[in-house]
């Protein structure tokens, strides 16, 4: 027969349980922090549910003065597009900008303004410049949900077809342009 544990043996149990919090969560930060450092992980790579699928299907109504697109538009592309998710009130969108005019004569950009007001969004983008050649709104964020990103910026190149190839949750640098992007974009054009 046993005998139940005396109270002070209990409450030494109940006093220990906040330092194995810690220490699990400790465990936790060093395994993240030692897979950054060796590159087995890394926090903007965030797995996209639509990577490989037809873009979802949506319509984004235009801001003026360019035209508006959706999936028919998408999933009509004979060439690779850059599908951008900003917002005037992202201030790493506002730091992405310059490297998206640099690959605007490169390859086709298509913006989208997340969450953002019409003015707002036009406002940013007379006063960083606009690379889009179509621009569509998603003031309430349902197309970006439908897309799975969780922030802005965030970037899908869709292929032919409609087809997402590849996504980004972070900022677009020009290596990343430049060894990524610009390569995939280039294989997708050929047959």
């Amino acid at each position: 027969m046993t005998t139940p544990p005396s109270p002070p043996t209990r409450r030494r149990l109940l006093m220990a349980l906040p330092l194995v919090g810690v220490g699990a969560v400790g465990v936790g930060f060093w395994k993240m922090l030692s897979g950054m450092q060796n590159g087995a992980f890394n926090p903007h790579d965030i797995n996209a549910p639509v990577l490989d699928r037809p873009v979802p299907d949506c319509t984004l109504p235009g801001l003026p003065p360019q035209d508006g697109f959706g999936t028919a538009e998408l999933r009509a592309l004979t060439a690779p597009v850059l599908v951008n998710f900003f917002a005037s009130w992202c201030i790493p969108c506002l730091a992405e900008m310059p490297t998206l005019m640099t690959l605007k004569d490169r390859l086709p950009l298509w913006g989208i303004a997340y969450k953002d007001k019409p003015d707002n969004a036009a406002g940013f983008l007379r006063h960083s410049g606009n690379p889009f050649t179509r621009l569509g709104q998603d003031s309430a964020g349902r197309v970006g949900i439908d897309w799975g990103i969780s922030g802005v910026p965030e970037s899908f190149l869709v292929g032919p077809g409609g087809i997402i190839r590849w996504h980004s949750a972070a900022p677009l640098t020009e290596d990343t342009i430049t060894s990524t992007i610009l390569p995939l974009a280039q294989k997708l054009r050929t047959p």
